[in-house]
């Protein structure tokens, strides 16, 4: 067999398969329902909001100032900022804030931790819920900004379903640009595999901007520990060793109401040094189902770009090429535009079809550079 029909026949295996899996993700989004909280449901759940944040000036008074404009009773909750060892103003704003409301802490890591681990953000985590009152725990990011129903929306849906970690939508704020329709484009299929794996129950995914989990269990499976030399992982990884004692008690709050906004990454440097960073932790995952369907994905693509070198010696692979890029796409586009749809980002999907080539070069990329690389992450060098 010619060695670039062989190419060409293990690109259509790869894709179909590919392309299998995008639909069965597709029925499974379709049949997530919005959570309507009970009409006559009372608050009662209690949260320690964790905020891990280094050189977060611009943003840290942002995010702490929208979780405050909850509509929710003050002394349910309690804010815990943890300092990173930040160089600009971020401990000053958040002390000055604390002045205006009772239920805010900072904490800072300096004198509390060396500056030789490769971890800071797990390390945060664990003392923040250390230190915390609270019987449950909500992470987020210090750049971003909470809906001011979330922990409303929380509460009832703790109140309503045996659970002890909640999954929650994430989405990045658009600005129209090419840099930013990518990430949005991207992030929104991240989004979107993520309700519809966790409401299927085939692998479990999440995103530390907004999820929450019960104190008790966090320390009954051990907290980040056997994960805690992984610079990434304090969403995902923790999450499979709590689906591991726990598996039927995994949820995903669907409603449009809890989702939080962040901001993308303002250039490319910074958006791979991102990327790479998830990519970092794929081998990491007991739950082999999630790295088979990572392989997968990046083998597909890595095939698909194969096919475009062998394009310029041989013209048939380039035809086989278009068909197969413009195949996936159109198999995509209906999962994509439902996803898009319930983030209210349906007119960024007319860049979708022209935004594949970069997709598939951006895959093959950030997931080499995640298993093999370092990057730089908050002015630290991470391997």
């Amino acid at each position: 067999m010619p060695v670039i029909t062989y190419f060409i026949y293990v690109t259509a295996v790869l894709l179909c398969i590919y392309l299998l899996l995008i639909n069965l993700y597709f029925f499974w989004f379709s049949k997530l329902k919005p959570f309507h909280p009970p009409a006559d449901i009372k608050p009662a759940t209690r949260f320690s909001i964790i905020i891990p944040a280094r050189n977060e000036a611009v943003n840290i008074e942002t995010c702490i100032r929208s979780i405050q404009r909850n509509n929710y009773l003050q002394n349910l909750f309690e804010i815990i900022v943890v300092d990173d060892f930040s160089t600009d103003s971020t401990p000053d704003i958040v002390e000055n804030i604390a002045k205006e409301f009772l239920n805010i802490k900072l904490i800072k890591l300096d004198g509390l931790i060396n500056q030789n681990i490769n971890s800071y953000k797990k390390r945060a985590i664990e003392i923040a819920i250390a230190q915390s009152s609270f019987e449950w725990i909500i992470t987020t990011d210090a750049d971003c900004i909470l809906p001011t129903q979330l922990l409303a929306l929380y509460d009832a849906f703790i109140q309503s379903h045996e659970t002890v970690f909640v999954a929650a939508p994430v989405m990045f704020n658009c600005d129209n640009s090419f840099l930013s329709v990518f990430q949005c484009l991207d992030f929104i299929s991240l989004q979107g595999i993520t309700a519809a794996s966790v409401s299927a129950g085939f692998h479990t995914m999440c995103n530390g901007a907004n999820l929450a989990y019960s104190k008790n269990v966090f320390y009954e499976v051990g907290g980040f520990k056997n994960a805690d030399h992984i610079a990434s992982g304090d969403d995902m990884l923790l999450m499979h060793k709590i689906k591991i004692k726990y598996p039927s008690s995994i949820g995903y709050l669907f409603n449009q109401n809890a989702i939080v906004t962040t901001a993308p990454m303002p250039d490319w440097k910074s958006f791979f040094n991102q990327r790479i960073r998830w990519a970092s932790k794929a081998t990491s995952y007991k739950d082999k189902r999630i790295f088979i369907v990572l392989l997968l994905v990046y083998l597909t693509n890595l095939f698909l770009c194969i096919l475009f070198v062998l394009g310029f010696f041989y013209l048939k692979a380039f035809y086989f090429l278009l068909v197969f890029v413009l195949t996936k796409a159109l198999f995509e586009l209906p999962f994509m535009y439902r996803v898009a749809k319930f983030y209210s980002l349906q007119k960024i999907m007319i860049w979708f079809v022209l935004m594949q080539p970069f997709h598939i070069a951006y895959t093959i990329i950030s997931g080499w550079l995640g298993k093999f690389g370092t990057y730089k992450w908050k002015g630290r060098k991470v391997k």
